[in-house]
């Protein structure tokens, strides 16, 4: 069996649904008494190289391939600044070690998907895939355990607060507002609720952008050296309730990844978003 987290770039995904990879974060395979073997796609990355010192101290799961563009033929131990060599070559085609999805079904692999932004309609595709092949997919837009507590909480708090915004913070972004605050937007709509009434109609720019028709306002502020922080902030009568997460570094994303490669082994279809299994 096998697992897989990886962002890529969706073609059209029909029956066949051939999927061309962009760069990956890992995959995994488990012989029926051994560890889980795991391969990091975009291994010389800020996040492949962490996924490389996690997945090596992790119980259970072991690097058993790197890939990537760059440091090709280096030893990826050397290259994350691990004590000790891990006599693993970076090499830098991943049809060698995985290939596409279609060919890791044929391997029993199974897919732990890690891309911010997905269309539904990619993922009803890939759903009907992974069923027909029996194999198991995780397709997640984040690891980061702290952002699906922020959302779970964001969605507890919206019954009982008429006005949200959300604001969010990063050091840079090239997508505006970040698919992010997009999940968290969608999750406060379509609840029966209509936030900021007073407020709905205004086209005044610096009042933020609304996604949605459910009047969530959203302001993203980019400065260099500002952390990447989500918040989302309530008001009623007499008081204002704020949620806050902010990501300081990339490791933040490591448990979640554990945790995605762990339970993936064990399914037998797609499952959508990593607060499945929290």
């Amino acid at each position: 069996m096998a697992a897989l987290s990886c962002p890529f770039q969706p073609t059209n995904c029909r029956s066949s649904c051939k999927i061309r990879f962009r760069s990956t974060i890992s995959c995994s395979m488990q012989p029926s008494q051994n560890n889980i073997k795991v391969v990091i796609n975009g291994a010389v990355k800020e996040i492949g190289k962490a996924a490389v010192v996690a997945v090596t101290k992790a119980r259970g799961m072991e690097i058993a391939g790197a890939v990537d563009s760059h440091l090709v033929g280096e030893d990826i131990g050397i290259v994350c600044n691990m004590e000790e060599a891990l006599e693993i070559p970076v090499i830098n085609d991943i049809t060698m070690v995985l290939g596409s999805i279609s060919q890791a079904t044929a391997f029993g692999m199974k897919s732990v998907v890690y891309v911010p932004r997905l269309s539904l309609d990619t993922v009803t595709a890939l759903s009907a895939f992974c069923e027909k092949a029996s194999m198991g997919c995780l397709v997640t837009p984040t690891l980061s355990i702290g952002s699906i507590l922020l959302q779970q909480a964001a969605i507890s708090a919206s019954f009982h607060y008429k006005n949200v915004e959300i604001v969010e913070s990063r050091p840079n972004a090239s997508e505006l507002p970040t698919p992010n605050a997009v999940q968290i937007a969608n999750n406060l709509s379509n609840l029966g609720q209509i936030y900021n009434r007073e407020d709905l109609s205004t086209n005044v720019l610096a009042r933020g952008q609304v996604l949605g028709e459910d009047g969530v306002r959203v302001h993203s502020l980019v400065l260099p050296g500002l952390p990447s922080s989500t918040a989302v902030h309530f008001s009623g009568p007499g008081e204002v309730y704020s949620l806050k997460h902010d990501i300081t570094d990339v490791k933040c994303l490591m448990p979640g990844l554990l945790l995605a490669i762990r339970r993936v082994v064990r399914l037998k279809n797609l499952v959508y978003g990593l607060e499945k299994f929290l």
